[in-house]
């Protein structure tokens, strides 16, 4: 399960804006996933509850969005938005398909007081 160390490293991360800007608490965290991300998402709500415990997020809102992974194909030349590794081409059904994003975890956006 590597959302717990996700979530720490998101922690660290959004601790150190927030107190770079005097905040006193975090009351809610936007996140955006990529498709390709391999991330759970009941396994990443889990573990940012239990990562954010003590901390200035302590029960912050987390709200998450999901973004398509974008990748090119190198049969038809276009560039395609795709759900899983293991997708092909939905214009000429080819697996020759280089990712360009869509596996990662971001902070869109945080609100403190």
């Amino acid at each position: 399960m590597h959302e717990i160390s996700l979530c720490l490293s998101t922690l660290e991360l959004i601790e150190q804006q927030a107190q770079r800007h005097g905040a006193k608490r975090i009351t809610a965290v936007w996140l955006e996933i990529g498709a390709l991300s391999c991330i759970e998402e009941s396994a990443l709500r889990f573990s940012f509850e239990a990562a954010s415990r003590q901390t200035l997020a302590a029960d912050c809102q987390l709200h998450l969005s999901y973004l398509p992974a974008m990748a090119w194909c190198w049969e038809c030349s276009a560039s395609v938005e795709i759900e899983r590794h293991d997708a092909g081409c939905p214009h000429c059904g080819s697996h020759a398909l280089q990712v360009e994003s869509g596996s990662h975890l971001q902070v869109k956006q945080i609100e403190v007081e």
